[in-house]
């Protein structure tokens, strides 16, 4: 299997039939490359209700590992409670296609949200770097952060339309490629039911190729702090605000969770980064708790382990890699919609056209270290040849 298949990146669970039992022996002692540093004792309760006493919570840091570690709950996720099974007949979160449905978990939990950070999970995820877990980040910290975070009045990210007679939630992902430039798909785009858009979303004067329809928008905390302070010159002064726009922070570093529990606190952030800044501001005024969504640490790294396994992963500096925030918002549109048109996604004849589809003039694509930018090329063409995505390649593309 090619690297970036859909094959699930599966380790030998042995006995193991879900998160409790694995963790339970992990906790107890019998993990591979732990830390041999001194442990702390502790004393909880997991999800499955199975008591640990004086077990053992390892001291996990990046820098001790030369690769990625693996566990043996390494490809174990949470399931959502809450799940309902889409309507749709031809739903891509029913596909035909063996691979991709082997690799698919349709009712993984995409969300956090208060209560769902207890000592147990805590155990379980902080044997994975940020952001899909939380090794060597502080409990207290993260914890309280979380605790902010509200359940949502409706478990579903997006409902289906009164006016879906199929019962299908038709979405279009907007990246920010120059493939966009000159398009003039605006009006395609804003057609479908729900649009998600990422980083900068740039819209003013460039309504005819990208729309201005904006129903999610995901962000970090660094993305929407330097969106707008790089592209204020552009147009871009306030964040998407639409009448009934979901908000989705991606929590990529410990910063993340600073700025959300203050986010949410609505005060400034007295220390870390980002000291002395108001979070609500950069949402200019239309900040609402019950349209704010936090993607959890498993369904990030789910999107990794299962699509996105880079050989990255295998050096020293296995950390530093993820996959971006577009690969994350096409993903989350896949696991809530039924049928997904990807726009503005990099392609393998990037080299025609500009960085960025608001960019005056023709400028190279820029490869950040820490993506693998040419595996998700391959990704998305490969989604697109099997027919669970369609993906916008250019001018030429059959767009019928």
């Amino acid at each position: 299997m090619s690297e970036n298949g859909f094959s699930p990146y599966l380790l030998s669970f042995g006995q193991f039939d879900n998160v409790g039992d694995a963790m339970q022996r992990v906790l107890g002692g019998e993990t591979e490359n732990e830390n041999p540093s001194s442990p702390e004792v502790l004393e909880t309760e997991n999800s499955q209700g199975v008591h640990w006493d004086d077990t053992f919570l390892p001291d996990m840091n990046k820098h001790h590992f030369s690769s990625m570690p693996r566990w043996e709950f390494d490809d174990m996720y949470r399931h959502d409670p809450n799940f309902k099974p889409t309507t749709c007949a031809r739903s891509l979160r029913n596909p035909e296609d063996p691979e991709y449905k082997s690799a698919l978990i349709s009712d993984i939990l995409l969300f956090i949200q208060r209560g769902d950070l207890h000592m147990s999970e805590w155990k379980r995820l902080h044997h994975f770097n940020n952001p899909f877990g939380f090794m060597g980040h502080n409990y207290t910290f993260v914890k309280q952060a979380v605790d902010t975070i509200p359940k949502p009045q409706n478990s579903r990210l997006l409902l289906v339309p009164k006016s879906a007679k199929d019962g299908c939630i038709r979405c279009a992902v907007i990246g920010t490629g120059g493939i966009l430039n000159g398009s003039r798909l605006g009006k395609e785009i804003d057609s479908h039911d729900y649009v998600f858009r990422v980083n900068a979303a740039i819209t003013a004067g460039h309504e005819e190729d990208v729309g201005n329809k904006t129903s999610v928008y995901v962000h970090t905390s660094h993305s929407i702090i330097t969106s707008l302070m790089m592209h204020k010159k552009r147009g871009f002064r306030k964040v998407p605000h639409d009448e009934g726009i979901k908000y989705v922070l991606i929590p990529e570093h410990p910063r993340d969770y600073n700025f959300l529990q203050y986010l949410m606190k609505n005060t400034k952030i007295p220390s870390g980064h980002y000291r002395g800044r108001s979070p609500r501001s950069y949402y200019g005024g239309h900040f609402n708790e019950s349209i704010y969504y936090v993607l959890h640490p498993d369904f990030l790294r789910y999107v990794r382990n299962r699509f996105l396994m880079s050989r990255s992963l295998r050096t020293k500096r296995w950390w530093w890699f993820r996959p971006t925030n577009g690969a994350f918002t096409l993903f989350l549109a896949m696991h809530t919609c039924d049928i997904v048109r990807a726009y503005g996604f990099s392609t393998a004849d990037y080299k025609n056209y500009p960085n960025y589809y608001y960019d005056s003039k023709h400028t190279r694509m820029t490869f950040f270290s820490n993506h693998d930018y040419k595996l998700e090329m391959k990704t998305w063409k490969k989604l697109h040849d099997s027919k669970m995505i369609w993906l916008y390649q250019g001018k030429t593309d059959d767009i019928g």
